[in-house]
């Protein structure tokens, strides 16, 4: 497992919720004479309007849903259960000016770096920054390519980059939705430069479309992309199915809210394993968020942390079979600080073979809320015809 050295959050450029409104108020004014931004108004400390527009819990690490809590929290567990001290966990260097301007422009990467070395801004949509925000995106960045490195070299059978900030919804010029940098196609960039006809398959279970990843390979047969998401959750203009790509080599799977974890692998078994069989790659790499766990704050679907166990080994059992084991996951969303550990690590000891395991305090009850009756069959109809849209 890849993961930072220092878990050392980038500075947000707006206000933490407190308990007294007039604490609020002077807090926002420091900040706005600070930083020269607007800053979001959060009104009273049990409920706030998120940057993504939805009404949020207050969160334990305060300020924007993205924040180190919920990998701090998954790494702690591991921690706890002596799941760390199975697996051959390390860092990596910031990803290099070279490996970033495969995929980003000279233009961006410049004025994301001067701002950097300020107090930070915002350049893009939903991602603000602060002081120090190049190098700690440039560290997340240098972990998907490490990780995708150590697997190809054959150092490891498979990895797990515990990494932040995201980055699936990044464009080559245009940061978005938390993301400041495309982690997983710098590292696929960074492979291909090594071996050009590589061809790689990146599926991405975060609940919110992929589109970052989308645009960039959009015309590039040699890479196929797979998005299973709630359908218009975010962003709200992208990841409809009739978006097919060069060769129909981009699959999107977006899927109704309340989508729960017989849905999810029906969507596996029906849409991702088949296409990945006919496409047979070289490598796969996961972009692994939970945000589609039952409790999330940002989605409304009820995948659970089995779900992301049988995910996993869905997605390990087609790697053995197609590229001989070669399988990167990357971490991406994921914003309940009480479930994403738990699912984390379910999640990652399933990877590793691992019979150590965190008793999911949820599993009975998100059982029993499950989809079932009509809605049950509404759903399964639902994927069935999504298999057949995209099937040869």
């Amino acid at each position: 497992m890849l993961r930072q050295r220092v878990d050392r959050p980038y500075r947000h450029t707006f206000a933490e919720a407190v308990e007294h409104p007039h604490a609020c108020e002077a807090r926002l004014a420091d900040l706005r004479r600070a930083h020269e931004v607007e800053i979001a108004h959060r009104t009273h400390a049990s409920c706030a309007l998120g940057d993504l527009g939805h009404p949020e819990p207050p969160l334990a690490a305060g300020g924007i849903p993205e924040n180190p809590e919920t990998k701090r929290r998954l790494k702690n567990l591991m921690d706890v259960t002596g799941l760390t001290q199975t697996l051959a966990s390390q860092s990596a260097d910031l990803a290099s000016r070279e490996a970033l301007l495969r995929v980003h422009p000279s233009a961006y990467l410049d004025a994301f770096e001067e701002a950097s070395k300020g107090s930070g801004g915002e350049l893009g949509l939903r991602v603000p920054f602060g002081h120090g925000g190049y190098e700690q995106a440039a560290l997340s960045t240098g972990l998907a390519c490490r990780a995708v490195a150590d697997v190809m070299a054959g150092r490891v059978r498979n990895a797990y980059a515990l990494s932040r900030p995201p980055g699936h919804h990044c464009l080559p010029d245009w940061p978005n939705g938390f993301c400041l940098l495309a982690n997983i196609a710098v590292a696929i960039e960074a492979a291909r430069s090594q071996q050009p006809d590589l061809k790689v398959a990146v599926l991405d279970w975060d609940v919110h479309h992929g589109n970052g990843t989308e645009a960039i390979y959009i015309d590039d047969p040699a890479v196929l992309t797979l998005s299973i998401h709630q359908e218009r959750n975010y962003p709200l203009d992208s990841g409809d199915a009739d978006t097919r790509g060069v060769d129909k080599s981009n699959i999107n799977i977006p899927l109704p809210p309340g989508a729960g974890h017989a849905t999810y692998m029906q969507v596996m078994e029906r849409i991702v394993q088949p296409a990945l069989e006919r496409f047979k790659p070289d490598l796969i790499v996961v972009a692994c968020g939970y945000d589609a766990a039952a409790i999330d704050p940002l989605s409304r679907m009820f995948a659970t942390a089995q779900t992301f166990s049988a995910m996993t080994a869905a997605i390990k059992a087609s790697a053995a079979e197609l590229c001989d084991g070669r399988l990167v996951l990357v971490h991406e969303g994921g914003y309940s600080e009480v479930y994403v550990p738990f699912c984390g690590h379910a999640t990652i000891s399933t990877l590793a073979d691992s019979t150590i395991e965190a008793p999911d305090p949820f599993e009975e009850t998100f059982a029993k809320r499950q989809p079932r009756g009509k809605f049950a069959k509404f759903l399964a109809t639902y994927v069935d015809d999504l298999a057949a849209f995209h099937a040869p």
